[in-house]
Formats: C-alpha cells, sequence, structure tokens
C-alpha cells in the first residue's frame, strides 16, 4: 500500500482493535509504516492513568511487530528506528528489556557515526529526555552533533527540541552560549509561526537559561503569548506566567487576555494554574477586577478540594491589592469554614501570611488568633524558615496592633512584647523620593519655616509617618520639636505609584491599613497622592494644594 494513503486510513482509526486488523490485512509494510502504527496505537490507548488497556501488549501482532524491531534494528531507516522508540517509551514498555536496549543502542550507534540528520536527532533527544532525564550522557552528544549543524534550517519543532535539550543540560553545569545565541537569533524570526505549546517551552527554557540578554526574543515572545492564551493547556500557562515573572514582563495584553479567559475557564483550571495567575498579579500589583472576582467565585466552589498553600494563594492577593470582591461575604465566610477543618494542616508560615492578609482588607480572624499568640506556635514559625525575622515579627505586630484598635472585644491572649517590632519594614512604605521633595518644597513655601513640620517620624506605634504637622488648641502651626501643648497632630501620607496598584488609584493593602491605623491612634490623615500633584507645575500651586488640603478652612 502506498505510504500515503496508509497514514490517511491509519490516522482515522481510534481503537487498538481496528489498527491491528488494519496492519493484519496488509502483506507488505516499511518500517516507517509499522513505526506509523506503533504511535497510532500509543495515541489513542495512552491517557493520565497509563495504559488504557495493558492486555494489547500482549496481542500477537503487536508482538510480531516488536519482535521485528528488536532483531532488525541495524536494518531500519532512521525515521522508522526512532518513531518506533519514541512510540514504546510512550506505551511505557520496559526500558532493560531487549526490545528496548536494541533499539536504544542502533540509535547511538549511529548518533556515534554521524548517521542522524537534524530531526532525527531531536527526535533522539526527545525520547532521552522521556525515557532517562537530564542525567543522560548522550545528550551531551547530541548538543555537540547540533552546534555543527545550520541552525537557519531547522524547522520550529527542532528549534524547540535543541531548546528542551539545551535546558536540561545546563542543569547539569553544561550551558552551550555559542549555540543559544545562534538558536535565540533564529527563533526571533519565527515566533509568529509558534504553536502555543512551542511558545511555552520555549519561553521556560529561555527562562531556566537565564537568557536575560535576549530582550527581543522575550519581548516578542511575551506579545505572541498575549494571542495564545485561551489556547494554552494549564501546564503552558503556567510555563509562560514564570517566564515572565522571571524577565520582569507585564504586558496590557497579555493582562487583557487573562481577563477573558481566566473568567470563562476558572471551573476548569487547575487550582495551581488559578494559583500561578494569582501569584502573578500580586507580584505586578495587577489589580483585575475580571480576575480577582472569577477567582473568589472558584473559591467558594472549590475551597475544599484545594491544598493549603493552594488556598493562601487564592487569598493573599485579596488583602496585599486592598481588594474586596462583590462575593466577599460568601469567600470570607467559606475560608473560615476551611480554616475550621483544616487549621492543623496549614505551614506556620502560610497560615501567617493568610492570616495577615485578611486584616489587610479588615476581615479580622479572630478566632485564629490564640492559636496564633500561642508560644508554642510561635516557636514553630521560629523552627522553620524563614525564622522570625523582620517581616514575620512585623506581620505579629500588625495583627496585634489591629486587634487592640479594630477588635476591642477581643479578650484571646496577647502578643509578647519580645515578638513585637517597633518600626514596620514594609517593602513599599518608603515615600517616593522625587514626590516626597516636592511635597516638602511645597510646605517650606506654604508654613515659612523649616521647623514646623517633620518628615520620616517614628511614632510608638509600629508605624513612621511620612510628614508631621502638630497643632495647638487654637489651630496654630506649632514647631515640630514641641512636646508640650499638642492638640492635634496631622499626618501626610505621601504616596507615591509603589503604593498603589498598578496603572490604579487602589492603595495598596499594607498602606491602606496604616493609615486606617493612624487615624485610630488619634492623627487627621491627609492623603497627598501622586495623581493629585502630578500636574501641579509650580512650587506656589503646591503650596495652594496643600493649604487647601491640610487647612481647608483657612484656605481661599
Amino acid at each position: 500500500m502506498d505510504e500515503q494513503l496508509f497514514f490517511k486510513k491509519l490516522n482515522n482509526l481510534c481503537t487498538s482493535k481496528d489498527i491491528f486488523y488494519f496492519i493484519s490485512s496488509l502483506e507488505v509494510m516499511s518500517d516507517t509504516m509499522a513505526a506509523g502504527a506503533l504511535q497510532r496505537i500509543s495515541e489513542v490507548e495512552m491517557d493520565d492513568n497509563g495504559l488504557k488497556n495493558p492486555a494489547l501488549l500482549e496481542n500477537e501482532v503487536f508482538r510480531a511487530l516488536c519482535f521485528q524491531f528488536e532483531f532488525e534494528s541495524s536494518k531500519l531507516s532512521n525515521t522508522g528506528l526512532l518513531n518506533a522508540l519514541q512510540a514504546l517509551i510512550k506505551l511505557r514498555i520496559d526500558p532493560q528489556s531487549t526490545l528496548m536496549t536494541s533499539l536504544l543502542s542502533e540509535s547511538e550507534e549511529r548518533l556515534g557515526k554521524g548517521q542522524l540528520t537534524t530531526e532525527n536527532l531531536c527526535s533522539l533527544g526527545e525520547s532521552l529526555l522521556e525515557l532517562e532525564g537530564p542525567s543522560c550522557v548522550t545528550l551531551e552528544q547530541i548538543v555537540n552533533h547540533m552546534q555543527e549543524r545550520d541552525v537557519k534550517r531547522w524547522s520550529p519543532r527542532e528549534i524547540v527540541m535543541v531548546y528542551r535539550i539545551l535546558q536540561v543540560t545546563a542543569r547539569e553545569g553544561k550551558q552551550c552560549q555559542n549555540l543559544l545565541n545562534r538558536l535565540n537569533s533564529v527563533t526571533f524570526y519565527t515566533v509568529s509561526q509558534l504553536s502555543p505549546n512551542f511558545t511555552s517551552v520555549i519561553l521556560n527554557s529561555l527562562a531556566v537559561l537565564h537568557q536575560t540578554r535576549a530582550v527581543l526574543l522575550v519581548t516578542a515572545l511575551c506579545k505572541h503569548s498575549a494571542k495564545r492564551v485561551p489556547y494554552f493547556t494549564d501546564h503552558e500557562l503556567v510555563n509562560v506566567l514564570e517566564a515572565f515573572l522571571f524577565f520582569g514582563q507585564k504586558l496590557q495584553i497579555f493582562t487583557e487576555a487573562l481577563e477573558r479567559h481566566v473568567p470563562r475557564s476558572i471551573l476548569t483550571m487547575h487550582p495551581q494554574t488559578v494559583s500561578k495567575v494569582m501569584h502573578y498579579c500580586c507580584k505586578k500589583m495587577i489589580l483585575s477586577k475580571p480576575i480577582f472576582d472569577a477567582v473568589a467565585e472558584g473559591f467558594i466552589s472549590n475551597a475544599d478540594r484545594l491544598t493549603t498553600d493552594q488556598i493562601a494563594s487564592y487569598i493573599i492577593p485579596f488583602g496585599t491589592l486592598n481588594y474586596l470582591p462583590p462575593s466577599a461575604s460568601s469567600l470570607f465566610r467559606k475560608l473560615e469554614a476551611v480554616l475550621h477543618t483544616r487549621l492543623r494542616h496549614f505551614q506556620p508560615h502560610t497560615l501567617l501570611n493568610l492570616l495577615h492578609s485578611c486584616v489587610l482588607i479588615q476581615r479580622y480572624p479572630i478566632n485564629f488568633l490564640p492559636k496564633i499568640f500561642s508560644p508554642y506556635f510561635l516557636q514553630k514559625l521560629q523552627a522553620q524558615p524563614p525564622g522570625l525575622n523582620r517581616v514575620v515579627m512585623s506581620q505579629l505586630t500588625q495583627l496585634f496592633l489591629t486587634v487592640t484598635l479594630e477588635c476591642p472585644f477581643y479578650e484571646g491572649p496577647k502578643l509578647l512584647s519580645k515578638y513585637q517590632v517597633k518600626a514596620c519594614p514594609m517593602p513599599h512604605s518608603s515615600p517616593d523620593i522625587h514626590l516626597f521633595k516636592r511635597v516638602k518644597t511645597g510646605l517650606l513655601y506654604l508654613l515659612k519655616k523649616r521647623i514646623y513640620f517633620a518628615s520620616e517620624v517614628s511614632t510608638p506605634y509600629f508605624y513612621v509617618v511620612d510628614i508631621e504637622i502638630k497643632l495647638d488648641e487654637e489651630g496654630l502651626v506649632l514647631p515640630a520639636a514641641q512636646l508640650e501643648e499638642v492638640h492635634r497632630r496631622i499626618a501626610l501620607c505621601v504616596d507615591g505609584q509603589n503604593r498603589f496598584c498598578a496603572h490604579s488609584h487602589n492603595l495598596l493593602g499594607e498602606e491602606a491599613i496604616k493609615q486606617r491605623h493612624l487615624q485610630l491612634l488619634g492623627y487627621e490623615v491627609v492623603q497627598i497622592p501622586f495623581f493629585e500633584i502630578e500636574s501641579l507645575q509650580n512650587t506656589r500651586k503646591m503650596a495652594d494644594y496643600l493649604h487647601k488640603k491640610i487647612f481647608p478652612c483657612t484656605h481661599g
């Protein structure tokens, strides 16, 4: 039978029984046709759980095919040999069997003699990766042969395979940067032809291989990814998100693609993929209401099936980015129910991060704080990395301050003073230096003397005030160093872009709780957000703006 007709008929068969019947009807079959039959059997009989019907390995037609491949391996064409090897690996035939050792030794012998084409090398590399993993020394030989080939003539499949092999050999401490440079240059011009799978694999390889200089290629792949978001598998999307994080990429078109995809797919997406999406949004400070609202609904439906780490990954970004979804009441009821049944399963630091994120958005885990403040739990925190570092102790202190200021009815254990810190090292709390300088210049113009305000003032209550102004009983400004007759304290919060979600006027959770607590501690909080003052062109206009914000009663 003509090979083209053979493969056309073969690809229309959907069971191994039909394939065996079809093969039996043929008098003569080339080795590539026989290998194609094995490949088709592997496609229809394998799923995520393995071989659907193990009995097929005992089928006489299957055994006859394997017999010929085993004892006539030296007579096979390169394509027949390597396609058969791939199919048998997918069918999970014992690598130590005489069949597999015969095919492998023949493949390696031809590799050593330089008889394999680039396509053959890629096929063998793929088989070895599947069979033996990163430690396979033959992969190095394949890379050495690849070095001698003309990269410009490779197909996208061959390019992808070489990236995969290089990624694995690099983990063994062997990196071929010269080949990578050539590969990166050629790949740039093929990006538009790449399938979702190839795009994901290459981005993942570039990240693993630390190709930070391949800026043009990475940018092109990230833009291409935005068009492929609906077509990525869960695993592929995770790889893409990890690459975006590694290379510091943040594209609006990619975010918009996620906003369309996640709400449609939330109930079928793997929880680990949802966790990675939320982690990406959190790291990039992207408050996407369509994504967050969908994830909240997904949590309400699936929380009982999530691991403790996944639960934390779903919830923590809501606190970090200071957002309550429309389903907030149901979301936190579900979280409380899950915590009641599975509290002991959470790792100490995961639990602390989770509960701390809740208080940022005024969801108070009162029932669980006695555990957090208990000496036993604090010892467990100290025993596990990162231990009781300043960030962890700041979270504990902020939890304690929250129940003290916002939950006066709490009567459980208190946090011992040795676990409290006096100043808060929040990652986004430092003021924007340029903005801060402009505000201070405007205040000096308004108040005439520098003694009338103090900057970066440490309070006895954990927080640092950007600028503090003191007033007496009649509302007159006092020198900042004066301690007596202080009737009112004004805290100016100079909020640069680093204190807001990306492309948003929504304060981050850590800044929102700080301003809330300063008010409860008796300060009059005046927010000076970047978007209100960036258009003020001179010091006089800045002073007028500050006058209106700080002293509205006397303005004009």
